[in-house]
């Protein structure tokens, strides 16, 4: 009896060992938790020159729903960052004004942890949320709505002019940047913690024993070479340093000019299909696969993939609880939607 408990007790340890190596290992690979602390999260997502308050959120979380801020009343952000779809729209490319799909082929990437990234869009061209907010709404092809239009709808709200001078203060000038701050507070929010943050935050527990032979393989197979920080990408990278991606043709995206492309996030990817810039890939076994043709040069086998897949899954997180908004009615100042 003695010997079967002093064996257990060597099992128990061994395992717990070994979880705290592939922890270290995890973050010696430049994995980060969302952090489990409110107050240290807070000091990497808010801002001291604009800070997140609970009046510019439930503002912003307005803007965010409000299809106004398009010129056909129509489309909201949430249109192609829908909240309930993993924060993405589930259409290969976005479709926006007069049902026109992305001129580029372009798909829409998820809203949630986007505060984590290092750069907006899929060619990094904006540095924060504010100054990607501020992008779809006037582009052609998605809200088409010139910052003209959308501040002269927002003023012409006397609930919202309220709202702004709640959360601004009362002298605030309703602007188009103020506008697209506000949505970009709300935006800061939508953080989702999983069971892989409480793993490497030190809960050895917090994944199974297949969830942590998948990160094991995930790590060994180099995936982190573009899959790292905090939100497992958001950083600008590469793309096709070993191979031609099998659907490249599709769309003329190229990049930026040095042809660097933004590492999705991989938090949340069960929830965000078709895969890549131009969502051509359905599967997530099958984007594992690609993306180790691609960026590695490496042949992952369905053994590997489905390993990896099962650690992926382990990145769903907890959502913040989301009430959808009753919006402040127009008036007859209100500019009226038009769809040319």
């Amino acid at each position: 009896m003695k010997l079967q408990i002093s064996l257990a007790l060597l099992l128990g340890a061994s395992s717990l060992f070994a979880n705290e190596s592939l922890i270290t290992k995890a973050k010696n690979a430049g994995l980060e938790a969302i952090p489990s602390n409110k107050q240290v999260l807070m000091k990497l997502i808010d801002d001291p020159k604009d800070p997140i308050t609970d009046s510019k959120v439930e503002l912003g979380k307005k803007l965010y729903f409000d299809p106004r801020l398009s010129r056909s009343n129509l489309i909201s952000c949430n249109t192609c960052h829908n909240l309930a779809l993993g924060g993405a729209d589930a259409v290969p490319a976005a479709i926006g004004h007069g049902w026109t799909a992305n001129p580029h082929h372009l798909n829409s990437p998820t809203v949630y942890n986007s505060v984590f990234f290092k750069a907006q869009f899929w060619d990094g061209r904006s540095p924060h949320l504010a100054d990607q907010a501020a992008g779809p709404i006037q582009a052609g092809p998605e809200m088409a709505a010139p910052p003209a239009l959308v501040v002269e709808r927002i003023n012409s709200i006397p609930a919202y002019v309220e709202e702004f001078k709640k959360a601004y203060g009362k002298d605030v000038k309703v602007d188009f940047d103020k506008i697209t701050g506000a949505i970009a507070t709300f935006e800061k929010t939508l953080v989702t913690p999983s069971r892989f943050d409480k793993f490497l935050n030190g809960d050895t527990k917090a994944l199974t024993k297949e969830e942590q032979e998948g990160l094991t393989t995930f790590l060994n197979k180099g995936c982190t070479a573009c899959h790292t920080g905090i939100a497992l990408g958001g950083t600008m990278q590469p793309f096709q340093v070993a191979n031609k991606y099998k659907f490249i043709t599709v769309g003329d995206f190229k990049g930026d000019e040095n042809g660097m492309v933004k590492t999705p996030t991989l938090r949340n990817i069960t929830e965000t299909a078709p895969y890549f810039h131009n969502g051509q890939i359905w599967s997530l076994a099958d984007a594992v696969k690609e993306m180790g043709s691609v960026q590695l040069g490496i042949n992952i086998s369905n053994d590997d993939a489905a390993k990896i897949v099962t650690f992926l899954k382990a990145l769903k997180g907890t959502k913040p609880a989301i009430t959808y908004p009753q919006l402040p009615e127009s008036t007859d100042s209100t500019p009226k939607p038009s769809f040319d």
